[in-house]
């Protein structure tokens, strides 16, 4: 098996360092994180050349991110890398929150039925960038530059030139576009003198991964005011390999470097075995870390040139695992429209809607993790109060549990108010709405043959789902031919409950069409539409309208 955490990428010279004049690129992603690795990936899939700079030579260490969304795990699908992070992941479904030593109430996320990934899976980061890493290596359009340091960028109206620092000395490179995808502590948001405003958290967490020999129920404890961490909360959760994620609340005034200290982990995790019936479990401490958070964007994703995408652009709390799931869906909105500019299938004013969208969703992130935050770490005692109210009322009240808050899980943005949206002209119910993520079915293929929607659809294109059989049907195909746009078709058709399902969740009649940008995010859907239609929400779509 690959220990991850201990590989070392060669630096390679590349022939760009010995060119007279600053190579030219179309696009150039700075960062080989989860976001800029799944950028760089979409956008070869794409037939997009793209140089990807990272400035060291190693993946993450320590679990760091460990769950990853449905939404999340449909991108990797379409990047050719979901089956992977699934097998290898760990998924639950139950939950259990405590109130001091007390079961207060139990949840249990059986997934809907009739989609192909779980609501998320637990896995350690360093895997999910190792199985994108091994993924970019299969495909020749992306240049991976390790030791690669972007220490300067100087835009221009037709693009940018990037200096890089490398352990040979500096050299320069000009992009179309730049793709900044490196972190938090992101350089070239500092080298743009930009910064991001927001709500910083006065708390401390202690992060550990602990492997044991007891075995646990996969399952999520969350724990508010335990005996064995009097006055501040614990999470405990299981990754791959039977390791296990516990996070403790220290409170502000904590000394990061003590608390990271192996002498002073121990006996805390010491005491939350014992507490659940553990006692004499021997257990191992791997990777540890002191982190604190802010809740805060960037005010604009977009300046010039340069794209800025994941914890580059935005940062939320970690609770509710919205960093990188947000951070990859920004990668999934960004790398369609970058391709499609690229080519000349779309005015620069494309790239608008991917800072305006993906600005929407930062605030939607942030506001959800900001309220998790408040009910996990309330910073008054009126807060407090009102927070172990809600809390002991949940062992009696169902109305409570509605209220608990240890973090909300991620799930896809719906962008209702998008500019490449076509508004609808026919009524419709249910979530499928213009700028909802495409939600996935069991769908009957034309020689009888089962599958998933989502794996039909394009990795690349726009595509129309087509419901029903007959002549309403033969029509709305006929459209769609008519448009005369390279649109990549799907047939929902036939009987039987896994085709009712895919039409219950759209809404369907026969000759309904779903019009599904390259992201997979719905951008016009009718009951019966014209070649006309057709044409012009593609061109809403892409900008042009």
């Amino acid at each position: 098996m690959i220990d991850y955490q201990s590989l070392r990428f060669d630096y390679r010279r590349h022939a760009d360092q010995d060119a007279a004049e600053p190579a030219r690129h179309p696009v150039v992603v700075v960062g080989a994180g989860p976001v800029g690795l799944a950028l760089a990936i979409d956008l070869a899939l794409r037939q997009v050349p793209v140089v990807l700079l990272d400035n060291d030579n190693t993946l993450s260490s320590g679990s760091r991110a460990i769950c990853f969304a449905k939404r999340t795990l449909e991108i990797f699908d379409r990047l050719g890398c979901g089956d992977r992070m699934v097998d290898k992941g760990v998924s639950w479904n139950v939950g259990k929150v405590f109130f001091h030593d007390e079961q207060v109430y139990r949840f249990d996320l059986l997934p809907e039925p009739g989609h192909e990934r779980p609501a998320f899976i637990n896995l350690q980061q360093y895997y999910v960038e190792g199985y994108l890493v091994e993924r970019a290596a299969t495909l020749p359009l992306i240049d991976l530059r390790w030791n690669n340091k972007v220490t300067g960028i100087e835009q221009r109206d037709d693009g940018a030139v990037l200096t890089v620092e490398t352990p040979e000395g500096d050299y320069r490179l000009q992009a179309d576009y730049v793709a900044a995808c490196d972190g938090s502590r992101s350089n070239l948001r500092q080298l743009l003198g930009q910064e991001a405003k927001g709500r910083v958290f006065r708390d401390r967490f202690l992060i550990a991964d602990i492997t044991m020999d007891a075995h646990l129920p996969t399952e999520r404890r969350f724990w508010f005011d335990p005996s064995f961490h009097p006055g501040q909360s614990v999470l405990l959760h299981k990754q791959a390999d039977g390791m296990w994620r516990v996070d403790f609340q220290l409170g502000w005034d904590a000394d990061p470097v003590e608390e990271r200290k192996p002498e002073n982990i121990t006996p805390r995790v010491r005491a939350l075995l014992d507490s659940i019936g553990f006692e004499g479990v021997q257990f191992r401490i791997g990777w540890a870390s002191v982190y604190t958070f802010a809740c805060q964007r960037m005010e604009r994703f977009r300046h010039g040139r340069v794209l800025f995408a994941g914890d580059s652009a935005h940062g939320v709390s970690p609770f509710g695992a919205r960093g990188a799931n947000s951070g990859v869906q920004d990668a999934d909105n960004l790398a369609w429209k970058l391709a499609a500019v690229v080519r000349g299938d779309a005015p620069d004013a494309l790239l608008d809607s991917y800072a305006s969208e993906r600005e929407f969703a930062a605030d939607q992130n942030i506001r959800n993790s900001t309220r998790a935050t408040d009910f996990i770490t309330p910073k008054s005692e009126v807060s407090r109060l009102f927070r172990d109210a809600v809390l002991e009322l949940t062992k009696r009240h169902a109305f409570a549990r509605t209220l608990v808050n240890s973090g909300r899980l991620s799930v896809a943005t719906v962008l209702r108010d998008s500019p490449l949206n076509t508004a609808e002209a026919e009524a419709f119910a249910g979530a499928m709405v213009p700028g909802a993520a495409a939600a996935d079915a069991p769908v009957v293929r034309a020689d009888g043959s089962t599958g998933w929607l989502l794996r039909e659809c394009h990795v690349s294109q726009f595509t129309a789902l087509v419901f029903g059989q007959g002549e309403t049907a033969e029509r709305s195909l006929q459209a769609l031919k008519a448009s005369d746009f390279p649109l990549h078709v799907v047939r929902v058709e036939g009987g039987g409950t896994d085709v009712a399902l895919a039409t219950q969740r759209y809404d369907a009649q026969p000759g309904t069409v779903y019009l599904l940008r390259p992201d997979q995010h719905v951008c016009a859907r009718w009951r019966q539409p014209t070649a006309a239609n057709i044409r012009a929400a593609i061109g809403r779509a892409l900008a042009k309208a």
